[in-house]
Formats: C-alpha cells, sequence, structure tokens
C-alpha cells in the first residue's frame, strides 16, 4: 500500500450559498449581469474566474451592440481553436433574454481547415464586407488578418478578445501591437476577457495608457466559490518528490477522485524524456489495463480494490487516437455524466477553456513557468457539480538534489512554486478594502463588524460576506489621491503582489535570510525598499504619494492574507476549517493590536510560507537550497542604498537627526548603511 502525503497547503472554505448560480429574469448569471450593465463601454475589460460564465456574458454585450450602439459586426478572438466551441449557438432567449446568440457555421474560424496564415485570413476579409454580424477566430488569424488588412478595415465593429493575458505591452507580442493600433485609432468598441489579468513573465498586458480607457468588471474567485451550491473547499498545496514521479505519483493521486494529470513537459527536469513511457507506468501504478474502450479510446484500468478506471490519454502520439479521446471528452451528451471518465492525463492539452465539471484534483508534475497556467490549471478543478465538496490542486516537484548539476535551475523552480502558492492564496482570499482610521469613520451598511460591532475607538474590521470584501480599517494609512491610483488600490493589487511574489530577491531573502526569514530589518526592507522600487518601475506616471499609497495597499493585503492564513490554520499547516475561519483569522490578527501601517511593514511576508517549505521538503534539500541562496547573495545595489537614504530622510524630519549605524535598531541601522554607501560612492568618484 503506497503511503499517502499529507500535503500542507492552503485550505479555503466556503459558504456554498448558491448565488452564483442563480439567473435574473434575462437569464443572466451575477456576474454576467454586472457586465452586461457596462454593455454601454466602448472599451470594457472583464476578469473573472473560470466557470463563471464569461463566454455567455460577451454574448449579452455583443447582441446589445450590435442591436442597440450601431456597431456593424462583432469579431470574437480566442486563443485556441478548441475555445471556439465556448461561442456556439445558445437560445438566450429560452432564459429570458430577447435574442439568441448564432454563428453561421461558415464563420466560425475555429472549425475551418487551412491554416490561420491563408484561407482563414481571406475568409475574414469576406466576412468585413458581408452582411453577417458575428465571426469566431484565433488569436492566431485575427493577427495575420491584421497584418493583411490594417486596422481601420475593423472600424465600427466589436473585437473581443477571451484569454487576453494573452496580450502583452511587450513591442515583440504582435496582438498587442495590434490592439495598440485599434486603441490608438479609436474607432473599435473592444471587449477583453480574462480570468488572470497577470502574465507569468511579469509583463504588462496593455501599457499604462491603454489600459486607462479600459472600464473593468471584477468578479473575484472567492464571490463564485463562495456562490456556489456543491463545493465547499478548494486545497493547493506543492509536494516535492525524489527519483522519478511516476513512482511517487499514488501519493498524492487518489484514484477515486476525479483527476486531471498533467505530466512535465519534456523539456523541464521532471521530465524523464519519454512522455509516453511516462503514461504507461502512470498507468502501471494505478492497477492492470484491461483494454481500450472501443467508442471513447479511454484506457480501462483495473485498481486493487476491483474498480475499472476510464482513463483519457491525450498524450498519445498517434493524432488519430488521440483526436478520438479529445471527441469523447467533447461529447456534450456526456457532460452531466460523472461516470463518463475518471482520470485525464495531459501534457499541453486540458487548460484553457477545458469544461469537465466533476474534476476534482488538478495534478500538475514540474514547475509551470506561467503563473497564468497555474490559475488556468486550478480553474479546471473549481467547477460546481452536485456531489463534488472538495477540490484541489498539487503540483509535484522534483527535490533539489545536491548532486545534480541542476541544483539552481531546481531552486529556481521551487521558488517560482512557492510564489505560485502565495499569489493563489491571494487570488482566492476575499477582497480588501482598506481605509485609513480617524475618528469620524462609521459603520458601512452591509458589512459585519463581530462581537460588538463597530467601536469607533479601535481598528475595526468589516466583512460582507455576499460581495467577499473586507473593510480594514489602519493608523497612518496613505490614501490614493488619482484616479489610477484609487484603481489600482481598488482593482490591481493582486497584480502588484503577482509582481513582488516573482521577484526573485525578495522571495530569496524572504524565505532564506536570518533565523529562517525572521527579523524587522529584512522585513522593512522587502516591504518598504523592495515593495516601493517594484510600484515605482510599474507605476511611473503615480507620484510619489500615490505609489506610497499603493506599496501600502499591496503589502497590507498580501500580508494580512498570510497572517489570517497562520491563525486559521493554527501555524502554518493545511487543515479543514470553517467558512469563516479565514475572517476569524483576519479579525483575530486585527484584534490583538490596534493596527497601523508600521506594523504590517514589520511582518515579512514570506515567513509563513517557509514553515510551509519546512514541512514539505526534506531537512536535507531545505540546507542545500539555502546553501545556493546564500551563494549567490548580493550586497545593496545604487538605487536601493537611494531608497533607504530618502527614507533616512524622512527619518531624519521626523526625529531630528540620521539614522545611526551603530543603533540597536536594526531597520536604523539599514537606513544608515544606505546613507554610507552613497557616501562612499561619491567619495570614490571624486577621488577617481
Amino acid at each position: 500500500m503506497t503511503e499517502k502525503i499529507i500535503i500542507p497547503s492552503v485550505s479555503v472554505s466556503y459558504a456554498r450559498n448558491g448565488t452564483s448560480t442563480k439567473a435574473n429574469a434575462l437569464g443572466m448569471r451575477p456576474m454576467q449581469e454586472r457586465a452586461y450593465e457596462r454593455r454601454g463601454e466602448q472599451y470594457l475589460l472583464i476578469k473573472s474566474p473560470p466557470a463563471s460564465g464569461k463566454s455567455r456574458a460577451l454574448m449579452f454585450i455583443a447582441l446589445d451592440k450590435l442591436a442597440n450602439q450601431g456597431l456593424k459586426q462583432a469579431v470574437i478572438v480566442v486563443p485556441e481553436k478548441s475555445i471556439g466551441s465556448s461561442f456556439h449557438d445558445e437560445e438566450l432567449t429560452r432564459y429570458g433574454f430577447w435574442m439568441d446568440w448564432q454563428v453561421a457555421p461558415k464563420w466560425n474560424l475555429c472549425n475551418a481547415p487551412g491554416s490561420d496564415n491563408g484561407g482563414k485570413v481571406n475568409a475574414l476579409a469576406s466576412f468585413l464586407e458581408s452582411d453577417d454580424t458575428v465571426l469566431v477566430c484565433t488569436h492566431a488569424t485575427f493577427r495575420f488578418a491584421v497584418d493583411k488588412l490594417g486596422v481601420d478595415a475593423f472600424d465600427d465593429r466589436l473585437i473581443a478578445i477571451d484569454e487576453f493575458h494573452h496580450v502583452s505591452a511587450n513591442p515583440d507580442n504582435k496582438l498587442g501591437t495590434h490592439l495598440g493600433a485599434l486603441i490608438a485609432r479609436d474607432r473599435v468598441h473592444m471587449v477583453a476577457m480574462t480570468g488572470s489579468y497577470f502574465r507569468g513573465d511579469a509583463e504588462a498586458v496593455l501599457s499604462p495608457l491603454d489600459e486607462a480607457k479600459f472600464d473593468t468588471v471584477t468578479y473575484t474567485y472567492y464571490e463564485q466559490l463562495n456562490g456556489y451550491a456543491h463545493l465547499k473547499q478548494l486545497d493547493i498545496g506543492y509536494y516535492f518528490y525524489a527519483g522519478a514521479y511516476s513512482d511517487d505519483i499514488l501519493k498524492v493521486l487518489n484514484p477515486a477522485e476525479k483527476t486531471i494529470i498533467h505530466i512535465p513537459s519534456v523539456n523541464s527536469r521532471e521530465s524523464t524524456k519519454d512522455k509516453i513511457r511516462e503514461v504507461e507506468h502512470i498507468i502501471e501504478e494505478l492497477g492492470e489495463w484491461q483494454g481500450t474502450d472501443p467508442a471513447t479510446g479511454f484506457q480501462l484500468v483495473k485498481t486493487r480494490a476491483g474498480r475499472v478506471l476510464r482513463i483519457a490519454d491525450l498524450v498519445d502520439d498517434d493524432a488519430a487516437k488521440r483526436e478520438r479521446v479529445s471527441a469523447a471528452l467533447k461529447d456534450a451528451s456526456q457532460k452531466n455524466n460523472r461516470d463518463h471518465v475518471d482520470i485525464i492525463i495531459a501534457l499541453g492539452m486540458a487548460k484553457e477553456g477545458f469544461d469537465w465539471i466533476w474534476c476534482e484534483h488538478a495534478l500538475t508534475v514540474g514547475y509551470r513557468s506561467s503563473l497564468t497556467e497555474i490559475v488556468q490549471i486550478i480553474g479546471r478543478a473549481t467547477r460546481d457539480a452536485p456531489g463534488k465538496v472538495r477540490a484541489r490542486f498539487t503540483n509535484l516537484i522534483a527535490e533539489p538534489d545536491a548532486s545534480e548539476e541542476a541544483v539552481t535551475e531546481a531552486v529556481n523552480d521551487t521558488l517560482k512554486a512557492i510564489a505560485a502558492s502565495l499569489l493563489m492564496e491571494q487570488v482566492l482570499a476575499p477582497r480588501f478594502e482598506f481605509k485609513p482610521k480617524n475618528p469620524a469613520n462609521e459603520a458601512t451598511p452591509g458589512f459585519d463588524y463581530g462581537t460588538g460591532g463597530y467601536d469607533p475607538g479601535k481598528c475595526n474590521v468589516g466583512f460582507n460576506e455576499e460581495s467577499g470584501k473586507f473593510e480594514i480599517e489602519i493608523k497612518g494609512l496613505v490614501t490614493p489621491k488619482s484616479e489610477e491610483a484609487q484603481r489600482i488600490c481598488q482593482e490591481d493589487l493582486n497584480e502588484v503582489i503577482a509582481a513582488f511574489v516573482q521577484d526573485k530577491h525578495a522571495i530569496e531573502r524572504g524565505l532564506f535570510d536570518g533565523e529562517h526569514a525572521g527579523g524587522e530589518t529584512l522585513a522593512v526592507e522587502l516591504t518598504q525598499v523592495r515593495m516601493g522600487k517594484i510600484i515605482r518601475d510599474r507605476f511611473p506616471e503615480l507620484d510619489a504619494d500615490d505609489q506610497e499609497a499603493v506599496r501600502q495597499h499591496a503589502i497590507a493585503a498580501l500580508n494580512l492574507t498570510q497572517q489570517a492564513k497562520e491563525v486559521a490554520t493554527g501555524g502554518g499547516a493545511g487543515g479543514e476549517s470553517a467558512n469563516t475561519a479565514f475572517v476569524d483569522g483576519v479579525r483575530k490578527f486585527v484584534n490583538v493590536r490596534d493596527l497601523d501601517i508600521d506594523l504590517i511593514d514589520r511582518i515579512n511576508p514570506f515567513s509563513e510560507a517557509y514553515a510551509i517549505l519546512a514541512k514539505t521538503m526534506s531537512e536535507a534539500s531545505l540546507k542545500q537550497v539555502a546553501a545556493v541562496i546564500a551563494g549567490r547573495r548580493v550586497t545593496l545595489t545604487v538605487e536601493e542604498a537611494r531608497d533607504l537614504a530618502k527614507r533616512a530622510l524622512k527619518f531624519k524630519q521626523e526625529r531630528g537627526r540620521l539614522p545611526s549605524l551603530t543603533s540597536p535598531d536594526a531597520w536604523e541601522q539599514r537606513m544608515a548603511q544606505g546613507v554610507e554607501f552613497l557616501r562612499q560612492m561619491k567619495a570614490e568618484a571624486a577621488n577617481g
């Protein structure tokens, strides 16, 4: 019997109040209704998790733009052909809407033969000349069409971009360049949709100037999952293994759970370089092969318990076999049949847009370089389905091996996995809205302030369960002044946090400097200096006060999530908890002290991640990781020294003296080191 691993993880529980799946009189679920209210906007960005109904939201908006807003046509652009099926005909009038969604078969270019840069471009050109109103094509077809036809060919049309995170403001990103040109011409309407508005490479999706033109509709993971009827708990964890992953996979794979296994990319360290043998090995570990189902192509495997598993192999190099399996998975008549398939094994498939409501476990082997890809994979398991109470995501990662040449790469993968976990905790949590504490504050209607209600004499925590929002008072908090800074604090804190947790310097120091990531000096250096630099680089157009406001809001959101997790899980390990555990965790943390921004800045954002890492990884490997990071530690950079010197100046204004190198306060010492570093550099330049 294979020993099961209890994986320390974040575990988020939800109320299951059923609201996110209920439709209004027009047949719209809450997210769709929220988006439809903004249908008059020329540029609309919908940020909403997988399975929340973005495709249908677009249908409602597009039909209104075509009928009531004077647009000629709608061009729906999806990242890959398989996602084109999300925009097949829908009888919306059956559910109360005033018109059905119809796409003429010849204009769904995702189903058309031929290459993206050939017949499909010509077809798109013909569509633009026709009287028909809706076309669906891939990102690639659209890119080639804009190259050939120019942006003005799309005037007075709706351009809808699905999975918008594929776009980038980088000049090398062709789709991003085309969209920038369309926005500059300002003759189209645009609806952009994404489940994760950050990219794995930390590139901005749009330039700040273009982004400012978009009106944003945000529907959070918390709102989505809290409003489900069935799914109550979502667990996320990473597990390290030694040797071949296929030998250890049954420690984390439960054959009784509906599972999608993503085996590692052939270019990754985890891959054995023989993907076919890896699939065979997983099947052998699960039980005895019984043959292939002739109708579906699924592998039939009898477990030791006597149950026959139906396994879909999407890795097979035989295109005909793979297509038959893929077609069987898409069979609409089987969508509500829980027993149709038990396990899906995939490599590059079954991620974005793949809809299998019964999936309970997304098991990914090897680190995925893109945080967006991880969000998409997790989204495969977060559909609501009868009898599905718990879902989980597990990332199986090779432990760093001291004898390996690629030990540095292994350490990088480890840090990236932790970054992904931290970010997902943030994405899944309720939304934070912070306000400065002052005597004139009052309770906000609709928010629950806990036992005793609102107390004017202390920092209060209000929670609105329906919207999934916290309202938290913090002493000394800087309020954002400009509209853009306010928008960032309300909408984009997760994007800022994504940049911070992906910052190699920050995560290395936060996890492995000092007493396993302890020490207020280190914490303040990370929260103020490092996060400050990230904010300045990301939002150079904001003034210094607004940059500081964004920094404070982002660090408060990250650190409160981490502290709530520690309280809720009793000190770092995962485990089942009531759906109020996270809310209680925030309340407990805030209530035991008066919350001020200085206190928040003195918490290391990575200390809880270290606690989990120490439970998950063997002691030898943990030491190995620490040694690798210690070996590449760098001293102060000029930019960090300048930032410390600025903070030293503020210190002088408040205390009447400069920070001292011999101060018993470590943070004061660090500021003094920044001043001294610049003084020495200046002296060297003068003598040179």
